[in-house]
């Protein structure tokens, strides 16, 4: 689908499908490092980068949804509205990869966190984990998906979306009896390290 990258295509039947989506501006390539660790580490599993909907309005890279006068008020519908067209590109790979909802792991870095987080309160959870690393809700939770693991992977240094954000929906997916763990990475930014990678890893493995 579009200019997506297949990072791993074991042989024979792929026991997980691993989804990454990059952030607002960017472009497939930018999740392959992150991809090919976990590739590394799951040898059956089907690993893809992402390349979001659109050509990004900000001069280069991709988006699911524009960010050019973004508020609070205006996001949520901007998320909605790229939904369907993100539960698409997810069904599709499910499809290449011959497994459903209960072998598939969404990984998304900021906008592309932000997808993978909204698409946990549709009414038929579409992945079994769901990772968010330095993302954020468009709207304050309002269910918890029946045995869906969320993860959020936060920096505390994260001045595009600060931490405080995932705490809260940390908080609140507790409150509504969700699956949620948190980890925040002591002054990282908005951005990915080598600790981002090893909680990533406990948490997919645990």
């Amino acid at each position: 689908m579009n200019s997506s990258i297949i990072i791993q295509q074991p042989q024979g039947s792929a026991t997980q499908l691993i989804l990454l989506f990059h952030g607002v501006g960017a472009s497939p390539e930018h999740m392959v490092p992150l991809g090919e660790q976990l590739a590394a580490r799951f040898a059956q599993a089907f690993v893809v980068s992402v390349q979001a909907s659109h050509a990004s309005d900000l001069g280069s890279g991709y988006q699911w949804f524009s960010v050019r006068g973004v508020t609070e008020e205006n996001r949520p519908a901007r998320v909605a509205e790229a939904l369907p067209v993100f539960v698409d590109h997810v069904k599709h790979w499910q499809t290449q990869a011959g497994v459903n909802a209960t072998a598939t792991v969404l990984v998304g870095f900021s906008q592309g966190a932000i997808m993978v987080l909204e698409s946990t309160q549709l009414a038929t959870p579409i992945a079994d984990r769901v990772i968010a690393l330095s993302g954020r809700f468009a709207l304050p939770p309002r269910s918890a998906a029946s045995g869906v693991k969320l993860h959020l992977i936060h920096g505390t240094a994260d001045a595009i979306m600060p931490y405080q954000q995932a705490e809260q929906a940390a908080r609140q997916l507790n409150d509504l009896g969700a699956e949620v763990t948190l980890d925040l990475i002591s002054g990282l930014g908005h951005g990915v390290n080598g600790e981002v990678l090893a909680h990533l890893l406990q948490r997919l493995t645990s």
